[in-house]
């Protein structure tokens, strides 16, 4: 069964295709078909001006058409498209959508940031690891940072904070909403020990592929604060050279790993797997579990 999902970010659209097959022991497997990223950049506009401007809505527009005739050519039945961060934030933001369905017949839900970490969470990543230990899971976009506790078996909590790599880079994240995030960890995670992180998102992705690392193990959060403080004494021009970085990659990959550092550092997590999962991903299985209760009815 081919599903698929659209995930409209702050930094970058995508469109996920995948194929769901039951293995041996009756659990699904979801083996990635094709996965398109486009970067709109919409939080570029929506946290500046609070808007998105004709230009970018006219791309996204454009965008969705291409993923549809994807869509069609792969022969995809099943779809679930949301929008995040940016698309949350902008005033005209529902009349895009609007637009959207109107010229392509697709139909994008903005969810919440609560939604967000839920979806991301429906990877189950943890459910495979230590049952004895707590694992936080640590998505930044370019719009809001996801973090979802799970520990023994079981959601501790999941929340949603307005610090992204495109709003720190037009410095519209505070102390005060670094402090906000901080004190809610400090709070949440006090006597919490052994906590692992898990991280989603295309920067750690990125950084994990930089690193060499074989796939399943960690990176640490000291070679994280290496990679952060390497990459700040380049420019965006040099980082795009040095490390054959897209330039919509170069100038996020600094303030992704701030987050990245910052939320390690206040809860004294070491070490940070990166399954390279995202929200596409929990999308797609969501879209699985609707499909198949429907079916059991």
């Amino acid at each position: 069964m081919k599903l698929a999902a659209i995930d409209i970010g702050s930094n970058a659209a995508r469109l996920l295709i995948s194929e769901a097959s039951p293995k041996a022991n009756g659990e699904m497997d979801f083996t990635k078909v094709n996965l398109v990223r486009v970067p709109l950049r919409l939080g570029i506009d929506v946290f500046a001006t609070g808007t998105i401007s004709v230009k970018r809505a006219d791309s996204l527009v454009n965008t969705i058409k291409a993923y549809k005739l994807l869509l069609d050519v792969y022969e995809v039945k099943y779809l679930k498209a949301a929008a995040t961060s940016a698309m949350r934030d902008a005033t005209n933001g529902l009349q895009i959508l609007e637009r959207v369905k109107r010229e392509t017949g697709m139909d994008i839900r903005v969810i919440t940031g609560q939604e967000e970490a839920s979806y991301i969470y429906e990877n189950h990543v943890a459910e495979n690891m230590d049952k004895t230990k707590s694992y936080l899971y640590i998505d930044v976009g370019g719009g809001s940072t996801e973090l979802t506790l799970f520990s023994g078996n079981r959601l501790v909590f999941k929340e949603s904070f307005n610090i992204g790599t495109i709003r720190l880079l037009q410095n519209k994240v505070t102390e005060q909403h670094w402090q906000q995030m901080k004190d809610f960890l400090k709070t949440q995670l006090r006597g919490n020990n052994q906590v692992i992180a898990i991280g989603s998102g295309g920067n750690i992705n990125k950084i994990f592929s930089l690193s060499k690392r074989k796939e399943g193990k960690p990176l640490s959060l000291d070679l994280l604060k290496d990679y952060y403080k390497e990459f700040s004494s380049f420019s965006v021009e040099e980082r795009i050279h040095l490390y054959n970085l897209r330039e919509d990659r170069a100038d996020v990959i600094v303030p992704a790993l701030q987050i990245y550092v910052n939320v390690m550092r206040w809860t004294d997590i070491m070490e940070i797997f990166v399954p390279k999962i995202g929200l596409a991903d929990g999308l797609v299985r969501s879209l699985y579990n609707e499909i198949h209760q429907l079916k059991m009815q």
